[in-house]
């Protein structure tokens, strides 16, 4: 940017560096685009971002699947490794369908979705009123309370697509978490009971009834929890199930269809 001194950025660089993130770089130059040219604004925001405080709450936006998301403080900041669900919902969702993501937060999946289908009729539902005005300024629609409540009950049998994502971090490893997230994001987007699935195990049991027959549900969980899903899914009347992985072959997420009975 003409006029700004090159130290400034290069001390950002180096600040962010002596506090350990691993991408010094870009994250200066980040913090630097949003301070607009004031050194002495970046300084603050390269202090912020020293004690932890999530990069995205400090500009103002992220990046998910290639859209620039708007991301209020307090609100859980969307995680790449949830695009894959977010492209995956896309794909299932016909050009003019109904789709509903359950927890929406910042509205990340549900902008995925309307800019990918944008004659598709997509639905956030979000407990947080925080976070529900967060999606809204994202452009999404959405009725505030836990899960399905809220819903027009017209959607139902009517649905094409249900995306949750869902707390699905186990109590006793939220102490596991990197320090910054413990610190700053919201526990109640992470924190999903005894042993993760707590909230994703109502959110595919209630799906089934809003769902019409071959439409698709898709949770993201990890580690051994898919296993751990496949006797509710089975018991909702879902077949079809597959687990979705990453690049590197773990899983993110389960994805099923509903069936009239179970296979």
């Amino acid at each position: 940017m003409p006029g700004r001194p090159t130290n400034a950025l290069a001390d950002a660089t180096r600040r962010l560096a002596a506090a350990g993130f691993v991408a010094p770089e870009e994250e200066a130059a980040e913090l630097a685009a949003a301070a607009r040219g004031d050194d002495e604004m970046l300084a603050g925001l390269v202090e912020r971002r020293s004690t932890g405080e999530p990069i995205a709450w400090i500009t103002g936006t992220t990046k998910f699947c290639g859209l620039s998301i708007v991301v209020a403080p307090s609100v859980f900041v969307p995680r790449w490794q949830s695009e894959p669900l977010a492209e995956r919902a896309a794909e299932l969702l016909p050009p003019d369908g109904r789709a509903i993501d359950l927890g929406t937060g910042s509205g990340a999946i549900a902008s995925v979705l309307l800019d990918r289908r944008p004659g598709a009729s997509v639905l956030g539902t979000e407990r947080d009123p925080v976070a529900a005005r967060c999606a809204r300024s994202n452009g999404v629609t959405v009725v505030e309370g836990d899960l399905f409540h809220g819903v027009p009950v017209s959607w139902k049998g009517t649905v094409d697509v249900v995306v949750a994502v869902l707390p699905y971090v186990p109590t006793h490893e939220l102490a596991y978490l990197p320090r910054d997230v413990r610190a700053f994001e919201p526990t109640t987007a992470l924190d999903g009971g005894d042993d993760g699935l707590v909230v994703v195990r109502r959110a595919v049991s209630e799906a089934r009834e809003w769902l019409r027959v071959g439409a698709h549900v898709l949770a993201e969980v990890g580690g051994d929890q898919p296993d751990a899903l496949l006797p509710i899914l089975h018991a909702a009347h879902f077949g079809a199930i597959r687990v979705i992985r990453d690049a590197d072959g773990d899983p993110r997420g389960v994805e099923a269809e509903a069936i009239t009975s179970r296979e």
